[in-house]
């Protein structure tokens, strides 16, 4: 059995990903492991290996194949249209790196996996046969993928539940409270991030809720709102959401950190709730109505 390539970042050239197929699996944790093989070509867990434009060390996005099946490298024009539409709408500016056909001997196409550039971050989709999103890959750093995916000090220590990225408002730059309060004084600032980029993430609310983002110096990158204009938004605890919400939560962002709910009101009745999470170090808004149907996914940072 071959042994799992590690791309160290001194072969990070231009700030770009470096991505390659791994020839064989290594067992992961029970739920990560669904490892396969094929008279053809050999399968794994981990499909991927990228070095990020931060110049850290190897990351791995986990990708079980069923039994049966096999990936396939294909270029940017092999995936679906609406595959290719989904990309272009919730991250706009990506930068396409690799992507894969899954399929079994007798060339029937089981799913898509699509890897993209984005914020200087590797993300990686899973898409289903007719190119329809089904959910974002988690990704490991090579020395945790055996356990819970994170190591203090790594890029995905937050999944320890601590909340490690979180600011205080207090604590937040005056050259951002002060942009806040001269561009946005009807806003009222409820909760801060800083990024893994050193990117500060401010979640305000006026008559609406907004994500602003601002350098590590504080200086203004862009904003995006989040949700229309409602007459009442209450903070909620992640317990409290609909447990078709939460089932949808675990499904499609595996070991996603929760950053915030939102319930949505209008006349005294919930309209929905809006999640604030972060998967694997990018932020995404996600939309829910009453019953906790998903309706749409936001991806902030």
């Amino acid at each position: 059995m071959l042994k799992l390539i590690k791309l160290e970042s001194r072969i990070l050239v231009h700030s770009a990903f470096v991505l390659s197929i791994i020839s064989c699996g290594k067992e992961l944790s029970s739920r990560n492991t669904t490892n396969s093989s094929n008279t053809t070509q050999s399968t794994s867990s981990t499909i991927a290996v990228a070095t990020d434009s931060t110049g850290r060390d190897s990351v791995y996005i986990i990708q079980p194949v069923g039994n049966g099946y096999f990936r396939d490298s294909i270029g940017q024009s092999g995936l679906p249209d609406s595959a290719l539409t989904y990309l272009t709408n919730n991250y706009s500016g990506y930068t396409f790196e690799k992507a894969f056909v899954i399929k079994d001997n007798a060339g029937t196409v089981g799913g898509y996996v699509a890897i993209i550039s984005y914020n200087g971050k590797p993300i990686g989709l899973l898409f289903d046969a007719n190119g329809n999103f089904t959910k974002v890959l988690e990704q490991r750093e090579y020395g945790d993928l055996h356990g819970d995916g994170w190591h203090h000090g790594g890029r995905y220590s937050n999944r320890d539940g601590l909340h490690n990225d979180s600011i205080s408002i207090s604590s937040l730059p005056a050259s951002i409270l002060s942009y806040m309060t001269s561009h946005y004084p009807e806003d009222t600032i409820i909760k801060a991030y800083q990024n893994i980029d050193s990117s500060i993430l401010v979640i305000s609310k006026d008559n609406g809720l907004n994500a602003t983002l601002f350098t590590a110096a504080g200086t203004f990158i862009k904003r995006i709102p989040l949700s229309p204009p409602v007459q009442v938004e209450q903070i909620v605890v992640e317990d409290s959401l609909p447990s078709k919400a939460l089932s949808f939560l675990t499904t499609t962002f595996p070991n996603y950190v929760f950053e915030n709910a939102t319930s949505l009101t209008v006349n005294n009745i919930i309209q929905g709730y809006l999640v604030v999470l972060d998967a694997d170090n990018t932020k995404y808004a996600v939309w829910f109505d009453a019953a906790g149907k998903m309706i749409a996914i936001q991806t902030i940072w």
